[in-house]
């Protein structure tokens, strides 16, 4: 099918198309590695559901998860959240391979397998936890470290050519990654990394935008330290299984430029009478090729803080004032201003 209804009691969000695949998507996705992994801390399984039930509720359309995202709970907690919906109102599933545990060692680090048998038992593997009989978007989550990229991205697309998903892509590969999986059959997605702080992936976007490639952007919200609500004092109390206790960006003066960036959000915000953190995933879609952004909640009513991303554009003055505290506070790397507003704004 084209388009995926929504089970929402609000008005409809745009969408916009996911590259060539033919699927429709809202601007703004849930993303499940929050709610169903144990990197952030301890959650709670009916929390978690309630969240995924909460943001098809406001409209959104996908979900993204992954196998290494609570080693496999958290795509078992999108198929709990969705099994009792009608097959015309659930959401499109979004996952990725590559990334194997150790069953008997789960808190070692995940090794980057790519070879054909290992990902179509990941596929299978998948398949069984979401409860579906075919993935909407498969994705490989980092370039692997055994076999070549033309290797596994041939495998993908036999994954594709058999039916047992709709789409494939790439996660965390660059414009030269992308260029040579393009040779073997067309990329038709890309997850970068890309946030107002973290902007690195502007190279790979522009690529996506150049070859009718989808982009699905993650952590746009860094983590939450563009929500507006991040202060150091949190950073400090984070539980120490989060893995934001062991990320440069949390701590010293990285940490206090990322917030003086954060508070100089807030009179964007204030004009468009909308959340900091709505305006910061709105900054990631004014990006010329970004399709939608991969947003998380672990609490229902943080949907409702960033789910007017969806429908709020950007005017040239605010990207500007956004490029400006950039400049202003030194916060991350990359280019400051989307290329399409570029012209017309001093800088």
């Amino acid at each position: 099918m084209a388009t995926r209804s929504a089970a929402s009691t609000q008005d409809p969000l745009p969408t916009r198309a996911l590259g060539s695949t033919g699927m429709a998507i809202t601007a703004v996705g849930l993303g499940a590695w929050a709610i169903g992994g144990t990197e952030w801390g301890a959650h709670d399984d009916e929390v978690s559901v309630r969240v995924i039930r909460r943001a098809l509720e406001r409209g959104v359309n996908w979900i993204d998860t992954a196998p290494i995202y609570g080693l496999g709970h958290s795509e078992v907690l999108v198929c709990r959240a969705l099994k009792e919906m009608p097959a015309a109102e659930r959401p499109y599933v979004f996952t990725k391979c590559s990334l194997v545990w150790d069953e008997r060692r789960p808190g070692e680090p995940p090794r980057r397998v790519g070879s054909a048998d290992s990902l179509r038992r990941e596929v299978d593997d998948s398949l069984r936890r979401l409860g579906v009989e075919r993935i909407d978007l498969y994705q490989m989550h980092w370039p692997a470290d055994d076999v070549p990229l033309e290797e596994y991205w041939h495998t993908l697309l036999e994954l594709k050519k058999a039916g047992k998903v709709r789409a494939v892509g790439l996660s965390n590969h660059t414009a030269e990654q992308l260029e040579r999986a393009e040779r073997l059959g067309h990329v038709e997605s890309l997850q970068p990394p890309f946030s107002a702080i973290r902007r690195h992936s502007a190279a790979e976007i522009a690529w996506c935008h150049a070859h009718r490639t989808g982009v699905i952007v993650y952590s746009p919200m860094q983590a939450g330290l563009l929500t507006g609500t991040f202060t150091a004092e949190r950073a400090r109390s984070l539980p120490k299984e989060d893995w934001r206790t062991r990320n440069a960006q949390f701590t010293g003066d990285v940490l206090t430029r990322n917030l003086q960036l954060a508070e100089a959000l807030k009179p964007v915000a204030h004009r468009h009478g909308t959340t900091v953190a709505a305006v910061a995933v709105a900054w990631v879609l004014a990006w010329p090729g970004v399709t939608g952004a991969i947003v998380g909640a672990r609490k229902p009513a943080q949907v409702d803080d960033w789910i007017g991303a969806a429908a709020l554009a950007l005017t040239e003055a605010d990207l500007g004032e956004i490029a400006a505290a950039i400049e202003r506070t030194g916060a991350g790397s990359g280019p400051a201003l989307p290329a399409k507003a570029t012209a017309g704004v001093a800088g």
